[in-house]
């Protein structure tokens, strides 16, 4: 892991960041030398995984379970954080899920969980730091959407809606916290190999991919980097950046 100090002395909150693409954006932001807290909802073991490959690396990183779409658990989250950290810096809403079917058949259940997580959990999540961040006056947050939320597609229903509304979230919270020096932008991933993917059928994901071929996590770790630390995305609030190998172009 190559180390750099644009986050040093900073805090950053990664949402289900045990596995996949959050794994990567955590590693990524304690590579920037940020101390990451690794929020999971279910899986220990996997989330002292990336905590243990953050300090192997010479980074500082903790774990910290809460679900998310749950109010009381996030909350409790942000004061533990602030309690033991004494700032919050970078907020990236990653955690999500998908509930695939088409729509005539989708079970309220699976529409809601996904609502609830995707799109309900970024609210309150965001909702959570931004008192102390606007206190502050200044603080990131990113926001993981994806191309689908753009564009829709077939069987995903509620995970695209879920994802359109991400977006919305973006830039109204945006809209708010701008005069007080926090910016909220989305990372907008098209088809990345992870697990959620890999028992996709290629061939039809690949044609419709200029690039012709699936992106990685740490590309879209990267991203979240440039957003998080980079100087040069202090002025840049309200915005999606598609990572997606040129799939959507707009």
């Amino acid at each position: 892991m190559a180390h750099s100090t644009p986050l040093a002395g900073q805090v950053a909150l990664v949402t289900g960041a045990s596995r996949g693409i959050g794994a990567a954006i955590a590693r990524e932001l304690a590579a920037a030398s940020a101390t990451v807290v690794v929020n999971y909802a279910s899986s220990p073991e996997a989330a002292q995984g990336v905590v243990a490959a953050i300090q192997a690396a010479g980074g500082r990183a903790w774990a910290h379970q809460a679900n998310v779409a749950e109010e009381e658990q996030v909350e409790a989250m942000v004061k533990v954080v602030l309690e033991q950290e004494g700032r919050l810096d970078v907020l990236v809403n990653n955690a999500g899920i998908t509930r695939d079917g088409l729509l005539m058949r989708m079970k309220s259940a699976d529409w809601q969980s996904v609502i609830d997580l995707n799109l309900t959990g970024v609210f309150l999540c965001t909702r959570a730091v931004s008192r102390s961040m606007l206190k502050a006056r200044s603080g990131r947050i990113i926001n993981i959407t994806s191309v689908v939320g753009l564009m829709g597609n077939p069987g995903q229903a509620n995970y695209s809606a879920a994802k359109a509304g991400v977006i919305g979230l973006t830039r109204s919270s945006a809209a708010e916290f701008a005069s007080r020096g926090v910016t909220v932008n989305a990372v907008a991933p098209g088809f990345i190999e992870s697990d959620m993917t890999a028992e996709l059928n290629k061939e039809p994901i690949l044609a419709a991919i200029p690039m012709g071929r699936m992106g990685q996590a740490a590309e879209v770790a990267s991203a979240v980097r440039f957003l998080a630390a980079d100087p040069a995305a202090a002025y840049m609030t309200g915005q999606v950046l598609q990572v997606d190998g040129g799939m959507v172009m707009r």
